[in-house]
């Protein structure tokens, strides 16, 4: 944990290709495309003899994570790596973050780093998942929802681990998941079925079972809905051949996780509730998961088009993987655990973090016990 006087890390300017017009409202990172890395290096550090670690997410802000002090202190240098979409995924396309880590990765070894291990954290498990695999294998030729893509193998250098914390299994499931199929007018988010609110005050605990099945029925008819409908729009601009390719739209009610209410499903060491707070307030929040979108974005991070599904990209890798299973965890489930174990079975080693839930916080002891256990994996590489 960060204290004064501690040592500060580096800042690396990254420079990384641009995805074209419009990708950003910024008129100079779109003509001058940078990422930026917080690199933390182990003091002594010889790195040509050491191993270098990147912990990553799509969209959040890990210049400052909880790994970065403790994982130094014990000879592991370890840089915070924000990729172009950093703080909002409004226009991510999973395809280009995985270009980002490549430059963050080609950056640690042009530094001097010999060899280099991915931490990703909550989404960012999904993220390095994919990375790995095109690392590996690159397969890539086009964006999810068609346009042609390019990338060579020079692009994404292999790495030699990867390491998975809180890990959620892609924004594509979670979206499967999570979204409330209560919804009766995509424009009014306070319409609601209430046969179908999971948030109805009457609503009894432990969840009824034929209640469950609608419930999750209707969560897949709303999701097929939403991405025919973006599919049919992109159809509609492509066969126009005008200049307007892509569009933005906002969606609403984006969190109704039936496990969040009733801990007694998928069960683990969790309370009731969201990571991000109550539930029913997150779901009605001005800005929650895949709140705002453009149809290119929508179908590659959320659609079922995503090329980014975490355990489907880890099964197709090769590389040692070290799972780290936070037992309090309000959005991650033993199910998802499961998921990523079976990915990798025969090189994955699963670790259980006694009361940890997503953020581990609060406990700086169960944050030394992840970065001993992280450490004692990059020894291995």
């Amino acid at each position: 944990m960060s204290s004064p006087g501690s040592v500060q890390p580096q800042l690396l300017r990254i420079d990384v290709r641009s995805a074209g017009s419009m990708e950003s409202q910024s008129g100079l990172q779109m003509l001058r495309p940078r990422i930026f890395g917080a690199l933390l290096e182990a003091p002594g550090v010889d790195r040509a003899g050491s191993i270098a670690a990147i912990v990553i997410h799509p969209t959040s802000n890990f210049h400052g994570h909880y790994l970065l002090e403790p994982l130094a202190a014990r000879g592991v240098s370890c840089m915070g790596l924000n990729t172009r979409y950093v703080n909002n995924d409004s226009t991510l396309l999973m395809e280009r973050v995985i270009q980002d880590l490549g430059a963050g990765i080609q950056q640690l070894r042009a530094i001097g780093y010999r060899k280099v291990m991915l931490i990703g954290n909550s989404g960012g498990a999904a993220l390095v998942s994919f990375y790995q695999a095109q690392a590996e294998q690159l397969t890539l030729t086009h964006l999810a929802h068609g346009a042609p893509f390019s990338l060579s193998g020079s692009d994404l250098p292999p790495v030699e681990g990867i390491a998975l914390a809180a890990a959620h299994a892609g924004r594509a499931r979670l979206m499967r998941e999570w979204i409330d199929p209560a919804v009766i007018d995509e424009n009014d988010p306070m319409l609601s079925d209430p046969e179908l609110d999971l948030y109805a005050p009457a609503r009894p605990l432990p969840l009824d079972r034929a209640f469950l099945a609608r419930f999750r029925a209707a969560q897949r008819a709303r999701y097929e809905r939403l991405e025919a409908w973006v599919t049919d729009r992109l159809g509609l601009l492509k066969r126009t051949g005008g200049p307007q390719v892509d569009q933005p739209f906002v969606l609403h009610r984006t969190h109704a996780e039936p496990r969040c209410v009733d801990i007694r499903l998928d069960a683990n060491e969790r309370k009731p509730g969201s990571v991000w707070g109550d539930p029913r307030t997150v779901n009605l929040a001005a800005n929650s998961m895949g709140r705002f979108n453009t149809l290119t974005s929508f179908m590659s991070q959320w659609s079922s088009r995503s090329q980014a599904d975490g355990p489907d990209n880890l099964a197709r890798t090769s590389v040692p993987v070290l799972h780290l299973t936070y037992r309090a965890d309000q959005s991650v489930f033993p199910s998802t655990v499961r998921l990523w174990l079976d990915a990798a079975a025969g090189r994955i080693r699963n670790v259980d973090i006694q009361g940890g839930d997503h953020y581990l916080i609060g406990r700086p002891d169960l944050v030394d016990r992840v970065a001993d256990e992280v450490a004692a994996f990059a020894g291995t590489l």
